[in-house]
């Protein structure tokens, strides 16, 4: 069974960044949280490095740009 990959524009990722981190000071652990948000820990890692520090303003930007 393949799954279908998923795109993502930066709003979405700066999105889904802030839910984890709301979801991981509330007490969930890494692994359920990223189940839920259907993203694999490589895809975490990857995206905390390159959208860690953006707001949604400047996702909004990049999309522009993208």
């Amino acid at each position: 069974m393949n799954k279908r990959r998923k795109r993502h524009n930066p709003e979405q990722i700066v999105r889904k960044l802030r839910d984890t981190d709301a979801m991981l000071n509330a007490g969930k652990d890494l692994a359920s949280v990223l189940q839920n948000l259907e993203v694999s820990e490589s895809t975490y890692q990857r995206w905390r490095i390159q959208y860690g520090g953006i707001k949604s303003e400047e996702a909004k930007i990049l999309i522009e740009r993208w």
